[in-house]
């Protein structure tokens, strides 16, 4: 994350308490959407703490969906769709965090571990849904370089795991689940500066990481190069490229979802062919707004009465006076708003 200017009129102050100004670089002017709920601050107070988060949709009882997501000087928080925390772990600097349902392997979470930034590893916990608490499994050497993104999906029974670090490496891992977990390094890919938001289409494979100052790559299932879909115009996309979340929709359409940091926006991009369609900001409502946004995740589905086509969750690096946290956005009011 790198800390810039607040968005528009800059009302609220900056975590060292001076005034905020508009962001030097603005996109196309996006569209306004509210939250309608939000997490509970982290516990970190006064720093850049809450990072990403990831959704746990609870098709049996959709209000009783759940939330992971992290402290990244801390550890993991698990909360209710209400915003109230249900449990802490602490597993000290986790910074990005996905999870997969594994059937009846259980319900993984994983974590970027940078507790040595020299080597990253990955923790990979189980989340009970009845208690909504973490049991951690494992933690998993990935790679040189220091942790910083993560995604992953699950395929025929295979977990497969990205582990995006700072210096630019990209490591794909498939993990095997049992009563000691393993993981083989399948591929390294990469990219010539930071990249850290990650998200797999688990139809195909198809992986899209964000390098911040640049923009989206795509890397498809198995290819060893990837190529760049979506570069920082200053118009879609203002850097940093940071969290990245993607709606499926039939065989292989769907939305693309970018946090365009740089100006408090997110952009949309439509799948397959990553056209760009649109630009919305959570601006202040009952609820306040969301800025400087690392992590994002949307998922699609119903989620109960406030949600009932999706829910889309953003990091707000501006929560005054309270410490960082989450922002919870209907799905339908973010296509409704941009007319999907």
């Amino acid at each position: 994350m790198r800390v810039l200017p607040l968005f528009a009129a800059g009302l609220l102050p900056m975590l060292a308490g001076a005034c905020a100004t508009t962001p030097a670089i603005t996109g196309l002017p996006p569209v306004p959407v509210t939250a309608t709920g939000e997490t509970a601050p982290v516990g970190t107070n006064n720093a850049d703490a809450a990072d990403d988060p990831a959704i746990w949709r609870n098709a049996a009882n959709p209000a009783a969906s759940l939330i992971v997501a992290t402290d990244k000087k801390a550890g993991l928080y698990v909360y209710g769709l209400d915003g109230a925390i249900r449990s802490f772990t602490d597993s000290g600097r986790v910074n990005n965090v996905d999870l997969v349902d594994m059937g009846q392997q259980g319900i993984i979470v994983i974590a970027s571990d940078r507790n040595d930034v020299t080597a990253a590893k990955a923790q990979l916990f189980r989340l009970d849904p009845a208690t909504a608490t973490l049991t951690q499994l494992a933690i998993l050497p990935v790679g040189a370089g220091e942790a910083y993104g993560m995604c992953a999906t699950g395929r025929d029974g295979t977990l497969l795991i990205y582990s995006p670090v700072k210096e630019g490496a990209i490591y794909e891992q498939r993990i095997t689940l049992g009563a000691t977990l393993t993981a083989e390094n399948l591929r390294t890919l990469k990219v010539a500066t930071q990249p850290e938001g990650c998200v797999v289409d688990h139809r195909d494979g198809t992986l899209y990481v964000g390098e911040e100052d640049a923009g989206i790559w795509r890397f498809r299932s198995g290819a060893g190069t990837g190529e760049m879909v979506a570069a920082v115009d200053n118009r879609y996309l203002v850097a940093d490229v940071e969290g990245l979340g993607l709606v499926p929709e039939d065989a292989n359409g769907g939305w693309l979802v970018a946090s365009s940091q740089g100006d408090n926006a997110y952009a949309l991009f439509r799948l397959p062919d990553m056209a760009p369609t649109g630009r919305f900001a959570v601006v202040p409502g009952t609820i306040g707004g969301s800025e400087e946004t690392d992590g994002l995740e949307v998922i699609a589905g119903d989620f109960g009465p406030a949600y009932p086509e999706g829910l889309f969750i953003a990091q707000d690096g501006h929560n005054q006076p309270a410490a960082q946290n989450f922002k919870l956005v209907s799905w339908a009011a973010i296509r409704a708003a941009l007319g999907l």
